[in-house]
C-alpha cells in the first residue's frame, strides 16, 4: 500500500489549496497595483495638462 501523499507533493489538499490562494493573492495584488498605476498616470496627465495652461 502507497503512503499518503505528503504536504509538499503537489498532489495532497494543502499543495492545491496553498497553490490556489497564491495563485488568487497575486490576481489580487497585479489588479491592484494596475488600478493604482492607471490612477497615477491619470493624476500625472491632469497635473501636466494644468501646467500648460
Amino acid at each position: 500500500m502507497a503512503p499518503p501523499p505528503g504536504p509538499y507533493s503537489g498532489v495532497s489538499q494543502l499543495a492545491l489549496v496553498a497553490r490556489f490562494s497564491a495563485f488568487a493573492v497575486g490576481l489580487f495584488y497585479g489588479n491592484m497595483k494596475l488600478k493604482y498605476l492607471k490612477m497615477k498616470a491619470k493624476s500625472l496627465k491632469k497635473a501636466d495638462d494644468n501646467a500648460h495652461h
